[in-house]
């Protein structure tokens, strides 16, 4: 019976929340009720509620107060920045993400971004759209993607999935890591290992940033950094708005410093309608859509339903947050 399935809380469905595809695969386990829903009356479904869903959503405390049968908070991505982590332990509540599923979609993104920044593609778009064009655009002169070299700052599953794909484009392939990988994992994507990400940045065309944000990555991009690169170079980053200082990278945009930027990911998102990233003809931005496909969307929430069914049950949490 119905009754039978524990209680779950989720943001919503809909553009803030859960695309409607998915919801089905919470509703095999569990109860549902929507925090709108659940804040009309949280007496009623509070000390029911064992998990909580989180989607490009941060749980506040007072909602966190309001449950006091919480045992587990499935975050949906890997990145868990948003989340007070050792706060929520205290609570005697668990933590789970879901790394590997999103891997191919964040990467098939960034190699997205790379070639739509390199070859113009918005641009182009915009001139075969414009009314006032009568004749095709021979001046849009793009980066040579083939043969170039790509540093990825970041080689996780993320970053050698990234370099796998670079490979098809016979790209020199550095990298930077705390860790050095295998030599297995180098051979396996063709990647050559920078110590110093200081040269990292001064031989690659284009910079991919694809590290979690730590306090140590918080700005890990500024002035310095920036001023390293080659002035032909692209910076593509696809992991957290903050791991760049943004201030420093308008004004390396503006000034020459490097060629362009691809972000699909900024501080704060979205950006406010007249931050200077938006209006600068160098930059592409998309709205940190890195696993927005509907294949990975499923993989993920279905990771976060095993993740929090385990964690009902009492069994091994598949991709459980451990605290450090």
């Amino acid at each position: 019976m119905e009754d039978n399935k524990p209680w779950a809380l989720f943001s919503e469905v809909g553009e803030q929340g859960y695309v409607e595809e998915v919801t089905d695969i919470m509703k095999q386990h569990f109860n549902l009720i929507c925090l709108k829903d659940f804040l009309q009356n949280p007496q009623l479904h509070g000390p029911k509620i064992k998990v909580m869903f989180v989607w490009a959503a941060c749980p506040d405390s007072s909602v966190l107060s309001l449950l006091p049968s919480l045992m587990v908070v499935a975050n949906g991505g890997v990145g868990i920045d948003h989340l007070d982590v050792p706060y929520i332990n205290s609570l005697g509540v668990k933590v789970t993400n879901t790394p590997g599923v999103v891997s191919d979609a964040t990467a098939d993104i960034a190699m997205a971004l790379l070639l739509a920044s390199a070859r113009k593609v918005v641009q182009g778009h915009q001139v075969v759209t414009d009314p006032k064009i009568t004749h095709a655009a021979l001046d849009l002169m793009g980066f040579e993607v083939t043969g170039s070299t790509l540093g990825i700052i970041g080689m996780g599953d993320i970053g050698s999935k990234i370099a796998r794909r670079a490979r098809g484009f016979d790209m020199k392939i550095l990298y930077h890591n705390r860790n050095r990988r295998s030599v297995e994992d180098e051979q396996a994507v063709g990647a050559s290992y920078c110590e110093n990400m200081d040269d990292l940045l001064r031989e690659s065309d284009f910079v991919m940033l694809a590290v979690n944000l730590t306090p140590e990555t918080t700005r890990l991009i500024s002035h310095r950094e920036l001023s390293l690169m080659k002035p032909t170079a692209t910076l593509v980053n696809i992991s957290r708005g903050l791991v760049v200082d943004q201030d420093a990278l308008v004004k390396a945009l503006q000034s020459g410093t490097i060629l362009a930027a691809a972000l699909d990911v900024t501080h704060p998102e979205p950006l406010p309608r007249d931050h200077p990233l938006l209006s600068l003809p160098n930059v592409v931005i998309t709205p940190h859509v890195g696993t927005s496909t509907l294949k990975t969307t499923r993989k993920m929430v279905q990771l976060m339903v095993d993740n929090t069914v385990a964690a009902v049950n009492g069994k091994s949490i598949p991709t459980e947050v451990k605290p450090k």
